[in-house]
């Protein structure tokens, strides 16, 4: 069985002891082609990001980098700025034969909240080697806006394969043939390109710019906020805006995007030389995102940007990221949207779930 692995085997590996959590896994963490990881009780402020590196624990490097600890059991506050260090309920005893990759959930990608999964030994963020036995740990930075976050909150989440399953461009190409991957022409160069949408069909409104000064933002809190008071809404008619160095964007794909039921698709950046620019915090699209059969025709895939160095000139239709697909190993039991409480179905420009529609 060869492939990322679907929710029913997730919910073997946890039968099995491969997956284990304390408290026990819930069904509700189990996502078609992914687990979503659960914050534990403590926080760790650190002096800077770090990974353990060979022959060192997480536990080992966190004497030599804390500053000091936060309870979090009533809530807590996770200072913009700041770096921390906080021990998931999960851990992992994998097989030789299972690899894994970790990734922010939607909703923490869309808040700049930068969460990476760091391991006991690890020498790679969000990269988990076959074989690992040993707990999990989230690093979180939140970028823009402060947060308030509780033990069992869900930040990011981890995908498990077998072997290698990504699709070659030739095969992409087959596949789009056979699926419509993208609405219009698709651009397939090591995955599958998509631009961004910078004249809407309807207004001008085409992304959203986080405010420098804000209040903090209670992840426990769903369509609570007012937009206005986090974010300046982004305007233009001339198809092109100028990214700030160092400021957040949220903008969305010209194309609307489908994963077939059997594929899972990644995030990857587009190559440096278009731009200084990042353009994916969360980079895991599930099994049937975007698909008619799931309820989710035209879905756009939202851009999570931060520009780098020097401000950029975004021109409409600029390739700036790409789509990597993989096979599953089987067809999930249940896909994206398809009953299981997906915020992002269908969407268009978005903001995360924590705020009000605009």
């Amino acid at each position: 069985m060869t492939g990322v692995l679907p929710s029913q085997a997730l919910k073997a590996m946890i039968a099995d002891g491969t997956l284990s959590g304390s408290p026990a896994i819930t069904p509700e963490q189990i996502q078609p082609a992914s687990l979503d990881l659960r914050l534990g009780t403590v926080a760790y402020r650190v002096r800077a990001s770090f990974l353990a590196g060979a022959g060192n624990t997480v536990e080992d490097r966190l004497s030599e980098f804390e500053m000091h600890r936060i309870d979090l059991t009533g809530g807590a506050v996770l200072e913009k700025g700041a770096v921390y260090v906080v021990p998931l309920m999960e851990s992992l005893a994998l097989p030789d034969g299972v690899q894994a990759v970790a990734n922010a959930k939607s909703s923490t990608g869309r808040l700049d909240l930068l969460t990476r999964t760091i391991t006991d030994e690890g020498v790679e963020f969000d990269r988990i080697a076959p074989g690992y036995t040993g707990p999990l740990y989230a690093e979180i930075c939140p970028r823009s806006f402060s947060v308030v976050v509780r033990p069992g909150q869900r930040l990011n989440q981890i995908r498990f394969r077998k072997g290698q399953a990504v699709l070659s461009d030739l095969e992409l190409r087959d596949l789009h043939a056979q699926e419509s991957l993208v609405s219009g022409d698709a651009h397939i160069d090591e995955g599958l390109g998509f631009s961004v949408d910078l004249r809407p069909e309807v207004g001008d409104l085409v992304g959203f710019r986080a405010k420098p000064h804000t209040g903090v933002i209670d992840l426990d809190k769903i369509a609570h906020y007012e937009p206005s008071e986090y974010w300046e809404p982004i305007h233009t008619t001339e198809g092109c805006i100028i990214l700030d160095p160092g400021a957040f964007y949220i903008l969305v794909s010209q194309e609307a995007v489908t994963i077939p039921p059997d594929c899972a698709a990644e995030m990857a950046p587009y190559l440096a030389m278009v731009g200084e620019f990042r353009v994916h915090y969360a980079g895991f699209f599930d099994p049937g995102f975007g698909h008619d059969d799931a309820g989710g025709a035209g879905s756009r895939g939202v851009l999570e940007v931060r520009c780098h160095e020097a401000p950029f000139v975004l021109e409409h239709g600029q390739i700036v990221g790409r789509l990597v697909y993989e096979r599953m190993a089987e067809v999930p039991e249940q896909l994206y949207g398809a009953g299981i409480a997906s915020n992002y179905q269908g969407q268009g420009l978005k903001l995360s779930k924590h705020f009000k529609a605009v």
